[in-house]
């Protein structure tokens, strides 16, 4: 059996700064991933089939062909395969959330695969794989920081990041991505400014706080809820920035340490919320950052 992990995507700050002909929107994005992480199993078998365990697994039941199986499918045809291989997906992100669960787990789905199959997948073939598949699977592929523009497709270094933590906060309440853009209204944005680097996360949280997330507006007017997480993270001691990742309905707050952000998680839990506190995600190889409350 192989193992692989999707971790958290994170959207730092989100600008829409276009749409194109086809109706899909452009964006600027600085991209990082969080230490919590969805997990997926492969071990080989007669045909491709999948096994979604975890507490978030009931938020999938009625989904009826998964990312991962499109990713698995995808990745055989364009190798000229038949796709077999049994896979557990146990699924402790929340679904329809803004950190790219699906996503990541689609990308870490084309990762398990290709090694599980032996294939001769290039980087720049599974990048081809991923973009058909969702604009946020491209940067899950590789799961470090990134500035993402274009449709999703488009990645370039992000600046030099300082040792920081992060809390993740979702009310439990699903937001789809559709909707979210369908009630955005207004100018588009320009792209990111962005530094080389920052020193800490102090620093960072400053400049952040001058770009925004353009997605943030639309979701609460969805999803008023979210005003009350995003007040609750600010009033905690040490938060630097709060802002809502991608389009929701999961806020964020940045701390200084991830020791710093693990209490406040932990402080801020209440029910019906799921908090993660940690680190950012520094390399696929790692474990799992300490545990979500869910209540």
């Amino acid at each position: 059996m192989q193992t692989e992990v999707a971790p958290a995507k994170i959207n730092l700050a989100l600008h829409v700064t276009g749409r194109r002909a086809d109706g899909y929107h452009t964006l600027d994005s600085l991209v990082v991933f969080a230490g919590v992480h969805d997990r997926l199993t492969a071990r080989p078998d007669a045909a491709l089939s999948l096994t979604v365990e975890g507490p978030f697994a009931g938020g999938l039941a009625r989904e009826p062909d998964n990312l991962v199986l499109r990713a698995g499918r995808a990745l055989a045809a364009r190798h000229g395969i038949e796709p077999a291989a049994a896979l557990t997906l146990h699924k402790h992100l929340p679904v329809a959330s803004g950190i790219g669960g699906g996503s990541s787990d689609a990308a870490a789905s084309l990762r398990l695969l290709a090694a599980l199959w032996r294939l001769p997948a290039s980087p720049a073939d599974l990048h081809a794989i991923a973009a058909g598949l969702g604009a946020d699977v491209p940067v899950c592929l590789d799961p470090v920081p990134r500035r993402m523009t274009g449709v999703g497709d488009i990645l370039s270094p992000a600046p030099d990041l300082p040792e920081c933590g992060i809390v993740l906060v979702n009310p439990g309440v699903a937001l789809s991505t559709q909707s979210v853009f369908r009630a955005r209204s207004g100018a588009f944005s320009s792209g990111l400014s962005l530094p080389a680097g920052w020193a800490d996360a102090a620093g960072m949280a400053r400049d952040l706080a001058c770009q925004a997330n353009d997605l943030e507006p639309p979701a609460i007017a969805l999803c008023p809820v979210l005003d009350d997480v995003l007040s609750a993270l600010g009033r905690v001691r040490g938060c630097h920035l709060a802002r809502m990742s991608g389009s929701g309905a999961t806020c964020f707050g940045l701390f200084s340490t991830a020791t710093e952000a693990a209490s406040s998680a932990a402080a801020l839990a209440r029910p019906g919320w799921w908090c993660w506190g940690g680190p950012l995600w520094p390399s696929p190889s790692r474990p799992l950052y300490g545990t979500p409350t869910h209540t």
